[in-house]
């Protein structure tokens, strides 16, 4: 099992993950260019990666996807209204279209793709399992539903967003329209949030957290450390290594 954060933030998120016998990415919102630099920063070749998973249609989540997988030839798996968002983008690709809520097999693991709230079509969270273990995968929501908390119990690793410090936001430069829209049940994730969603959900298995899709302007890493510094030092059941993602570099790779 390999996890690595090839981009995080809001400027464009790319995930790799090799899970069982399979290479994949979860979204690729940098160009297609930096993503293939970037997976050669780990070692891995872009024309081994077996598919392109997408979690929703926002720019910074696909903007490198479509180009990656013409080039590549590598299947797009997508939900249906997800594919219906973004039919010009991924015009010529080879698609595998899913519904959310239900899982399925791809290659030699098994992907679930469960609902989570965020202003998009039909945007999810992700737990890929395969004989190595359970990754768990949630970005871009506005609130940790009981469903969430359900699906990423029992993971070895996880990653999480972790998108802005309250206060921050608050007393940012943002307007008031777009504080708003971050705060909302269809925004994303504070820090408080989600160390509180990363306590309900820890358990023996876990070995490392990912921490996601931090804002450039309402967050710095030491804020998401500090809030996160409470439920693990508070666990008794697991203590696994926590790694800030960055929009500028891959971050630490899990390898297990």
């Amino acid at each position: 099992m390999r996890v690595c954060l090839l981009a995080s933030g809001s400027k464009g998120n790319s995930l790799f993950i090799e899970a069982g016998g399979t290479k994949l990415l979860v979204d690729a919102g940098l160009s297609a260019r930096e993503i293939v630099a970037r997976l050669s920063a780990i070692e891995v070749a872009a024309a081994e990666i077996d598919g392109i998973v997408i979690s929703h249609e926002h720019t910074d989540h696909i903007r490198g996807a479509g180009a990656l997988a013409r080039k590549f030839d590598l299947p797009v798996l997508i939900s249906y209204p997800t594919s219906r968002e973004t039919a010009g983008h991924f015009r010529a690709a080879r698609l595998v279209e899913f519904e959310s809520g239900c899982s399925f097999e791809f290659r030699d693991i098994l992907i679930d793709p469960f609902p989570i709230t965020h202003d998009s079509a039909d945007p999810v969270g992700l737990v890929i399992e395969s004989r190595d273990g359970r990754i768990g995968v949630a970005t871009d929501l506005g609130l940790a539903t009981r469903l969430v908390k359900e699906k990423l119990k029992g993971c070895r690793a996880l990653v999480l967003e972790s998108n802005h410090d309250e206060e921050m936001l608050v007393n940012g430069p943002y307007p008031w329209y777009l504080k708003q829209r971050i705060k909302s049940r269809h925004g994303h994730l504070s820090n408080s949030e989600s160390a509180g969603l990363l306590a309900e959900v820890m358990g023996p298995d876990l070995e490392m957290v990912f921490l996601a899709h931090l804002s450039e302007v309402n967050n710095h890493p030491e804020a998401v450390l500090e809030a996160f510094r409470k439920p693990l030092a508070g666990s008794s059941v697991c203590a696994p290594q926590v790694v800030v993602g960055m929009q500028q570099r891959v971050s630490e790779v899990f390898q297990r």
